[in-house]
């Protein structure tokens, strides 16, 4: 699918591609290749989904602490932003765009009503979209840059970005939620 040019590494982005409060979901990442992640992550995050005990979604580990349902599609709302973002950016659009809050998505989010089911298959069409955006991308495409929440970032940044938020939360429910 596509002209993407897939030797785009992880290791290869610049600190003036990102914000560094996005360094956690950079590293947690490694070394990876971007089409590889994206699509790994499509076939595995979904089984990591389906491993979840159903009882658990409205569980929350503390007081004022998002449930799992709602960590689920908290990973859902960011993919989508950060998909736009990058859209507006390989295209050239050099508009300012703001920042999202998630603590204003999540409660509206009707994450306790979501069932299991319909968050993986959600989050697989979103996935899908993602990886059929990047597929479209040369070089030139994952290098541009624009300005959101007040921060200039990359395409190819945004792309690292989705992966390693979606890994950063995996980890934190199997470490505080399970």
């Amino acid at each position: 699918m596509g002209f993407f040019i897939g030797n785009m590494r992880s290791i290869e982005l610049q600190s003036e591609d990102y914000n560094p409060f996005y360094q956690t979901y950079v590293d947690v990442l490694g070394d990876v290749e971007l089409m590889d992640m994206l699509r790994r992550q499509l076939k595995n995050f979904p089984e990591f989904l389906e491993s979840l005990p159903d009882e658990k979604l409205d569980y929350a580990y503390a007081e004022g602490k998002w449930t799992i349902a709602e960590v689920l599609v908290h990973v859902l709302d960011a993919e989508r932003v950060f998909q736009y973002r990058a859209l507006r950016f390989m295209r050239g659009d050099k508009t300012l765009l703001p920042g999202f809050d998630q603590d204003i998505f999540v409660p509206n989010s009707n994450a306790d009503r979501r069932t299991k089911e319909s968050i993986i298959e959600e989050y697989k069409v979103i996935r899908r979209s993602t990886i059929a955006l990047y597929s479209n991308m040369n070089g030139q495409s994952l290098q541009r840059k624009g300005v959101a929440s007040d921060s200039p970032m990359s395409v190819a940044a945004m792309g690292f970005i989705i992966c390693g938020h979606q890994k950063h939360h995996r980890n934190v429910i199997r470490e505080r939620y399970l």
